[in-house]
C-alpha cells in the first residue's frame, strides 16, 4: 500500500527514509550506579553493506538522581550487549515488515568505559528528565562503526539509576 515513496515539495529525509522503509526507531532500558556504567548504542555489522544515518537519541531519567552521559563514535565497549526488543520500523504499512540491519544493543552495570574511538561530547541529565538531540542524520557510521551512548554513576549517590536511551536512525546501501 505505502512500498513506494512519493514525491512531495518538503518531504524531510526522515518522512522520505520512512516511507521507503529505511527508518527504524528503538528503546533500550538501563540500570546502573553504584561506580557502574551503562550504554546504548547503533552498531552497524560488518558485512550489513548499510550506512547508518542517526537522525535522533533520547536519554531520559527516570529516577531522582542526576547522571551524566558521555556520546561516542566507534568505541569498543564491555560488559554483556543485549539485543534490544523494543524496535520497529517507523513505517508499519510496509508487508513484510523492514528489518534493520544496524543493530541495536545495550548493556547496564558495566565496570569500564568505551575504550578507543571518539568521545564527541557530553551533557548533563537531569532528574526526572528527558534530553532529546535531534541530528539530521549528520552522524553516518559505516559497516563495522557505532554511535554510543554511555551513562556515567552519579558521583554523588551509590543509588541505583533508571534510564532510558532511543534511538531514530536510518539506513542506505553503500556505494
Amino acid at each position: 500500500m505505502f512500498n513506494k515513496p512519493c514525491q512531495l515539495p518538503s518531504c524531510t529525509m526522515p518522512l522520505y527514509q520512512s516511507l521507503r522503509g529505511n527508518y527504524f526507531a528503538g528503546l533500550s532500558r538501563e540500570q546502573f550506579g553504584e561506580n557502574n556504567y551503562a550504554w546504548a548504542g547503533l552498531f552497524n555489522p560488518r558485512n550489513s553493506g548499510v550506512l547508518l544515518f542517526v537522525n535522533v537519541f533520547t536519554v531520559g531519567n527516570v529516577s531522582e538522581i542526576p547522571f551524566s552521559f558521555q556520546v561516542w563514535l566507534n568505541t569498543a565497549v564491555s560488559g554483556t550487549a543485549k539485543l534490544t526488543d523494543m524496535q520497529s520500523p517507523a513505517n508499519t504499512a510496509i508487508h513484510p515488515l523492514p528489518k534493520p540491519r544496524v543493530q541495536f544493543l545495550y548493556a547496564e552495570n558495566v565496570e569500564t568505559e568505551p575504550a578507543g574511538g571518539t568521545l564527541i561530547f557530553g551533557r548533563r541529565c537531569p532528574a526526572e528528565t528527558t534530553i532529546v538531540s535531534e541530528e539530521d542524520g549528520k552522524f553516518i557510521c559505516p559497516p563495522g562503526g557505532n554511535f554510543l551512548i554511555n551513562c556515567l554513576p552519579p558521583e554523588t549517590s551509590n543509588e541505583k539509576i533508571l534510564g532510558r536511551i532511543a534511538f531514530g536512525w536510518w539506513e542506505e546501501p553503500c556505494v
